[in-house]
């Protein structure tokens, strides 16, 4: 199979290019992506022949089409912005696809392209990154063992950076968008908007976390989680994490910039020029981004320098009773699940385990043997159940 991961020289997506190249199902790997030196070196640090690199512009519809001419998969890994664009491009190329999260809004978009997937024998999966993506799964494990389901909550707890390191380790845009966007949540039937950074809850998460401060984010789970599970009665949905991985001060400072105007998107005249403070913001912000090769996995001996539990609890009934689900998926020691997670249902779109139509994770995907497949690269999922007598 060959499989394109479009942004494959990024922070996440080098993490999905390392996974399919080391998966004996996978024959052809292209790295599609802007910045070709930066594509050379991770083609350097993975060292295998399956990988080759492409040059693509992804605001140039005929350079995606061209590139995807040919792939069983297209795997975006770029920023979401981009993801209805790259969706035109899989249809125009006859491409599966598959992506890391639209961020609640665009993913709702994204499903209403389902019709036309469907009528080209095309199959989408979307938000299949760490979370989005585990926590459908998770969602969808507990939902089917419940008669009912009253909520859905979801936590994502990152290892905090110490206070003084100052870097993004993900896409910037993103991470401004997380900062500065209304949080969507779910609760009594309808959807709410909220105010970022509020609701704060500690929570315990496996060692070694332990407890972290928790609050809300906008997050594509809530987008679809409720819909998929409306016909059980869910109540509430919502997705909290810890500052997104950074040091609190980190945050704070961001803040602080965004309170000011600086995350505005209309353009301010500066010495005569417009100027737009988003652009700059993000621009002066990439300048905290650690090296590419940090986030591509070392040798047993040199473990990476994080640790993720994505945990979801599901309460509702069964037989009666009141019964709550909890399920986490942990990684201390082994690549980052959101490289990874994508790139397995990648592999699973090529080999024909999803069938057309554009669907969220929980719909498309068997938990089980998906948290096995994650189980290879030393990302645990564990079960613990409650019932109330």
């Amino acid at each position: 199979m060959r499989i394109v991961v479009l942004g494959g020289a990024g922070k996440m997506g080098c993490i999905a290019v390392q996974d399919l190249a080391g998966d004996s199902r996978v024959g052809e790997v292209i790295i599609a992506d802007y910045d070709v030196a930066q594509a050379r070196t991770v083609a350097d640090v993975i060292q295998s022949d399956k990988v080759h690199i492409q040059q693509v512009d992804a605001t140039d519809h005929a350079s995606l089409v061209g590139v995807l001419q040919g792939a069983d998969v297209c795997l975006n890994a770029t920023v979401y912005y981009f993801n209805l664009a790259v969706m035109d491009a899989c249809l125009a190329a006859g491409a599966h696809y598959t992506d890391m999260g639209g961020l609640f809004h665009t993913t709702r978009k994204q499903l209403e392209l389902s019709d036309r997937f469907a009528e080209a024998g095309l199959s989408a999966v979307l938000g299949m990154g760490s979370a989005p993506g585990v926590p459908n799964l998770q969602a969808r494990y507990a939902a089917d063992r419940l008669d009912t389901v009253e909520y859905i909550r979801i936590y994502d707890g990152i290892k905090p950076p110490p206070p003084d390191d100052v870097r993004f380790t993900y896409a910037v845009p993103t991470i401004v968008d997380e900062l500065t966007l209304a949080p969507m949540v779910y609760r009594d039937g309808e959807f709410i908007a909220c105010q970022p950074l509020t609701e704060f809850e500690d929570y315990w998460f496996a060692p070694p976390l332990g407890l972290l401060p928790m609050h809300l984010s906008l997050h594509s789970e809530v987008a679809t989680l409720p819909v998929t599970f409306r016909d059980k009665g869910v109540r509430e949905c919502f997705f909290k994490i810890n500052y997104w991985g950074m040091a609190k001060e980190t945050v704070e400072k961001v803040r602080v910039l965004a309170d000011f105007g600086f995350a505005g998107r209309d353009p301010v005249e500066v010495k005569g020029q417009p100027i737009v403070p988003r652009d700059l913001l993000i621009a002066m912000m990439s300048g905290y981004v650690p090296p590419i090769t940090d986030f591509l996995a070392r040798p047993k001996t040199e473990p990476p320098n994080w640790v993720k539990e994505i945990v979801t609890e599901v309460r509702g009934t069964r037989a009666g009773k009141t019964v709550t689900y909890r399920l986490g998926t942990l990684t201390c020691k082994g690549a980052l699940p959101t490289g990874v997670a994508p790139a397995r249902a990648a592999i699973w779109l090529a080999e024909g385990r999803v069938p057309p139509g554009v669907h969220p994770p929980e719909t498309a995907l068997d938990p089980v043997p998906f948290f096995k497949e994650l189980e290879q690269r030393d990302i645990y999922t564990q079960v613990s159940v409650t019932e109330f007598l």
